[in-house]
């Protein structure tokens, strides 16, 4: 009686840690939603200014993936050369560094109202382009809390137009501008 009782609870036991874990796994799957690609933008529209504060930019980071500018520092700093890496990896060959050699531009985003669908837009100038405006985006459905978009200009962009001189970033609702951040020298 209390050898089939045991198996009984340990029986029970098993299914609901297997019901815990099959939980848990499906949480941290949720959790892992793919990064939207980036959609090349033949032109930027204009579109209508409307600042909400539920909307912010609150950190933007930005490297230079480019040996050719890198200065030789007589003490290398592990943190910049940590960085370099990170961003050439898994290159091997010539042309894959040449591929992943560029601008790369994080933009960390947060919505603290109501779920929304948000499109990130980066409009930016390039060296070898002058005053000509280019343009990506990506969009992302029923977005709450905080957000990370990466925006790469790498490989022949890079190579043909030159670098990033400067840009502005917009976060887009129904087809208004409800957040903006820039460089300095955007005008």
């Amino acid at each position: 009686m209390f050898l089939s009782i045991d198996l009984l609870r340990s029986g029970a036991s098993r299914a609901v840690a297997s019901l815990f874990l099959g939980a848990g796994l499906l949480l941290v799957s949720g959790c892992a939603t793919p990064e939207p690609p980036q959609v090349k933008l033949e032109q930027a529209n204009i579109l209508p200014l409307a600042i909400n504060p539920d909307f912010t930019f609150r950190k933007k980071t930005q490297f230079l993936n480019d040996p050719a500018t890198y200065l030789q520092a007589t003490t290398p700093s592990e943190a910049v050369d940590f960085e370099r890496r990170y961003y050439m990896w898994p290159a091997t060959t010539q042309l894959d560094k040449d591929a992943l050699r560029g601008n790369y531009l994080n933009f960390f985003w947060w919505n603290h109202g109501q779920p929304a669908d948000v499109t990130v837009r980066l409009e930016y100038r390039q060296a070898n382009l002058g005053p000509f405006v280019m343009a990506r985006e990506k969009t992302y459905s029923a977005v709450k809390g905080s957000r990370k978009t990466q925006f790469t200009i790498i490989g022949d962009d890079y190579l043909e137009n030159g670098p990033v001189t400067n840009w502005r970033c917009l976060l887009i609702v129904d087809g208004k501008i409800v957040g903006l951040t820039q460089s300095y020298l955007w005008k």
